[in-house]
């Protein structure tokens, strides 16, 4: 990617907010009258945005591709994901504070409920959390086989981190998540260097089963009629990723307020600081939402660039919730209109998702994103709505996610000529 050199523009320079509203586009709902939640809900204050800036839709990654969480992130922040993208587990260890080093493989993983044929009841467990996900980790973490020491650690949510170190570790193996079917799958190897590997992942979901089924605290859950955490379900495998950091890359000072600890490890990744939330906010309620604008909003003072996630639109989406995102549509405009009035003048804000979450899909699609440009002095066009259909009547077009940084960099006079 190119690197930004000094600023030659006489105009002052403006900050950058980008805001990922995440999984937040749709498909139509059935029970919205065939509309999406974003068209069937009263957006006064992101339509404000919009009508007082530009419009757009987005491809996060290009047209055609289903783009996880991960992959759009890092082509939000400019970065081309087919060369610095290695799996999801090592955004998710370093998100969560986890000592990744070259030639450790980091996986992603569910607590997941699963019966004694090992077919999957719940993928969540209930959507269970901390304290409970922490009581179990304290069993896993530190089993070693085969010379190779795993570290276990617990994520937002139901979510936790395995993490193995050793000799001869390679990532490429298939994921026994089976996704939308219900019978866990033993890890292959991709490649002949990446046998340890699957065997290791495969000794290790026996072992933590074992050592899950009957631990006290899944007996507490059963006996209060809640589905068991008995086995760590992993996905995603990847080694130490290799990435120019962003702030030397665009010479700027960057930071990113999300709860989710993928998000974080991301930012992480590409050399964005993290801006610390209450503890209490993980990013994943609709309350978080004006929490995480003033943390913003501070971070501002201190950052040339700031990248705040939003994440319960996605949850809603793979609950298949239409009435709940329709909730956290109202809950995002509230936040937008806290903004509207704390924000400061000399900034560049966009608004959009990281992918759509269709309702009716209950997972990502590859459908294009609303996205839209706000800053003084912007040529305004003919969209005012902020939804799949409004934004879509913008001068912006149709662009993909890694147009997304360029385009704000030059609203916010950052960027060099090209050319004489």
């Amino acid at each position: 990617m190119p690197i930004q050199g000094t600023d030659n523009m006489s105009a002052p320079q403006k900050k950058i907010l980008i805001i990922v509203m995440d999984g937040l586009g749709d498909r139509v709902c059935p029970g919205l009258r065939g509309m999406t939640p974003l068209q069937f809900m009263r957006t006064p204050n992101l339509d404000w945005f919009v009508a007082h800036g530009q419009g757009g839709l987005c491809d996060p990654i290009s047209p055609g591709i289903r783009p996880g969480s991960d992959t759009a992130h890092l082509s939000i922040l400019g970065y081309d994901v087919n060369e610095v993208y290695t799996g999801r587990g090592p955004f998710e260890a370093l998100g969560v504070g986890m000592d990744i080093q070259p030639g450790d493989v980091a996986l992603r993983c569910n607590f997941a409920t699963v019966d004694d044929s090992l077919e999957i009841v719940d993928r969540r467990a209930g959507r269970i959390r901390e304290p409970e996900t922490t009581e179990l980790v304290e069993a896993l973490d530190g089993i070693e086989f085969e010379g190779i020491e795993c570290y276990v650690k617990e994520s937002t949510e139901h979510r936790a981190v395995l993490l193995l170190r050793g000799d001869d570790l390679d990532p490429r193996i298939t994921d026994p998540d089976p996704g939308g079917d219900t019978h866990l799958r033993m890890a292959e190897p991709l490649v002949e260097e990446a046998q340890l590997t699957a065997d290791v992942v495969n000794l290790f979901m026996e072992e933590c089963h074992q050592r899950l089924r009957n631990h006290p605290t899944n007996r507490k859950r059963v006996a209060a009629g809640l589905p068991p955490a008995n086995i760590l379900v992993p996905r995603g495998a990847g080694s130490f990723p290799h990435i120019d950091p962003f702030p030397e890359v665009h010479g700027i000072s960057a930071t990113c307020v999300a709860g989710v600890g993928m998000i974080k490890g991301i930012c992480k990744a590409c050399g964005l600081d993290v801006y610390p939330l209450p503890d209490d906010c993980d990013g994943s309620l609709e309350s978080d939402y004006i929490i995480k604008a003033q943390c913003a909003i501070e971070a501002l003072k201190e950052y040339d660039f700031v990248l705040m996630n939003c994440k319960a639109p996605d949850i809603a989406g793979h609950d298949g919730d239409a009435k709940l995102k329709c909730e956290t549509v109202r809950k995002l405009d509230d936040m937008a209109g806290y903004m509207r009035q704390e924000l400061p003048k000399d900034i560049v804000v966009v608004l959009t998702s990281d992918h759509c979450t269709p309702c009716s899909l209950m997972d990502h699609s590859a459908d294009p994103v609303p996205i839209a440009f706000y800053t003084d002095g912007i040529i305004r066009d003919d969209a005012c709505e902020f939804s799949e259909i409004g934004c879509s009547r913008g001068m912006v077009g149709r662009i993909r996610g890694n147009d997304i940084v360029p385009i704000a960099m030059d609203l916010a006079n950052r960027t060099e000529k090209f050319g004489s």
